[in-house]
């Protein structure tokens, strides 16, 4: 399909969870998602198939936890990928007044925002994939819930491109994909190559770039901003990191103008050998990341990249239960809902 015919296939799934009423939201999973489509999710809810049991089991609890949620896209992509594949990815903030809990996370009476990166496999008019991270870790950081490392970058309600074009990009991004792909591959000399300078992060990276990273990560600026609050850490921690290097790390890319995305389940394969990331200690386990991403050029430079990674499912592999963590660190509060109509 054309991506313009895609996109308006996305339509009125859009339309419906703009403001979250039941009926309407059930109507359009039921129109836009295949009966039998495969929907992998991001920890703990896991696979699921189907569009019914997405409402049930990930959006109605989500609208319980924040009755006025509404869903803001800011980046809506749509593409065929090499292997003739037709996505739709999709970028944004869920956002609502979080007065019950949700996954044990308490509320915190306040509005809320929690970014999603969602990726939606489209055949024949049908979703028949979806690949999903929301940044679950964001939501208990507002509600002062977050129970593992402080993050290192800094914490925001992400924003949208600064272009402000986000919901409608259009034309020929091959050349955008190229060149965020010429980038990857280069960041992955090091740390064969022990030079840092051999990434060529200069040759790639607009000199104020923003880079968005999940809730545990977080946000930093520019090259230095990036080195010391993301990438020093995690390269030392895990420098054998390896990308898209067998048929079980399968990423799938498509652009659009000065935009590219890519969705992997998973496409990272490292191994936690030394100290330094996230407060981890160095478990010696090969660990596999789900990493969601959507990158915007700008004078032939990346500018803006947002990036989310299941945190949580890393987490679990390692034998970490953050869940159970909450319920220790929150035993003390109140976590019923927060009334605030009465």
């Amino acid at each position: 399909m054309k991506a313009n015919d895609l996109k308006k296939t996305f339509a009125p799934f859009q339309q419906a969870t703009r403001y979250f009423a039941d009926g309407a939201v059930r109507g359009a999973l039921d129109d836009l998602f295949a009966e039998d489509a495969t929907l992998n999710l991001c920890h703990p809810y896991g696979t699921l198939h189907g569009g019914q049991a997405y409402w049930n089991t990930c959006l109605a609890p989500l609208v319980e936890a924040m009755p006025d949620l509404e869903r803001r896209d800011m980046i809506v992509l749509a593409g065929t990928t090499s292997e003739g594949q037709d996505w739709i990815g999709t970028m944004g903030n869920y956002m609502g007044t979080f007065i019950n809990p949700l996954l044990d996370i308490p509320p915190s009476g306040h509005l809320a925002h929690m970014r999603y990166h969602e990726f939606f496999t489209v055949q024949d008019g049908k979703v028949i994939g979806m690949q999903a991270i929301w940044d679950l870790p964001e939501l208990m950081m507002q509600a002062s819930a977050w129970p593992m490392a402080p993050q290192l970058g800094a914490f925001l309600c992400t924003p949208g491109p600064m272009t402000g074009d986000g919901l409608n990009v259009s034309g020929d991004g091959q050349a955008t994909q190229d060149h965020v792909i010429a980038m990857l591959e280069a960041l992955c000399l090091y740390p064969g190559n022990p030079d840092p300078a051999v990434m060529q992060l200069e040759k790639f990276w607009h000199p104020a770039f923003n880079w968005y990273g999940p809730a545990g990560i977080g946000t930093s600026r520019g090259i230095a901003g990036f080195r010391h609050w993301h990438q020093i850490p995690f390269l030392n921690a895990m420098p054998d990191r390896k990308l898209d290097s067998t048929a079980s790390l399968m990423s799938h890319w498509f652009a659009q103008g000065e935009y590219v995305c890519e969705t992997g389940w998973p496409n990272m394969r490292l191994t936690l050998s030394d100290d330094g990331w996230m407060g981890i200690a160095p478990a010696g386990k090969e660990v596999l990341l789900r990493s969601l991403d959507f990158w915007r050029m700008e004078n032939g430079l990346i500018r803006e990249n947002w990036v989310l990674v299941d945190l949580l499912d890393l987490y679990a592999q390692l034998g970490v239960d953050v869940f159970s963590r909450i319920k220790e660190f929150n035993k003390a509060r109140v976590r019923g809902n927060v009334s605030l109509y009465s």
